[in-house]
């Protein structure tokens, strides 16, 4: 590994926490659910290839801290560039069904150099009560649809 001097290493971390911030604000904007619009209850970060996470924006830190075990998940997928995975299993990096997280290659030149990830509360997954909480679950079932990582987008 090179040595990079301290002001350029500052300029790049900066570079790429503005990048997952814009990503946070588009995320916002584009929101048609008041829990994302209003509440702002989502999360998005950007990681490299092996899966670690090099920014975050200024979300929600239960997203981001479970967000690592997500791409993990991903990668035992063999993401190929284009790829865009969903998932909500909080046995593979979810937190709980309702956030959904899309993990998409990022892959300017063929190959695949990170991830940009996205997570958000959504109202209702399909559980037994309205909500996808019902405080009477006794299975995760019960709760709505688990998504394990599945490929959403296969190669763009």
């Amino acid at each position: 590994m090179s040595d990079v001097d301290p002001v350029t290493l500052e300029i790049l971390r900066n570079q790429l926490e503005g990048v997952a911030t814009e990503m946070g604000h588009v995320l916002i904007r584009g929101a048609h659910s008041p829990n994302i619009k209003e509440r702002q209850d989502c999360s998005t970060a950007l990681f490299d290839a092996t899966g670690r996470m090099v920014a975050q924006a200024e979300h929600i830190p239960v997203h981001l801290g479970a967000m690592p075990d997500a791409v993990d998940a991903v990668l035992e997928n063999d993401p190929k560039p284009g790829d865009v995975f969903v998932l909500n299993d909080p046995f593979a990096g979810g937190t709980h069904l309702p956030d959904i997280t899309l993990v998409s290659t990022i892959a300017p030149r063929g190959e695949v150099v990170g991830f940009a990830v996205s997570r958000a509360h959504h109202a209702d997954v399909g559980g037994s009560a309205p909500g996808s909480m019902p405080p009477g679950a006794r299975e995760i079932y019960e709760e709505g649809l688990r998504l394990p990582a599945v490929r959403l987008v296969d190669g763009g």
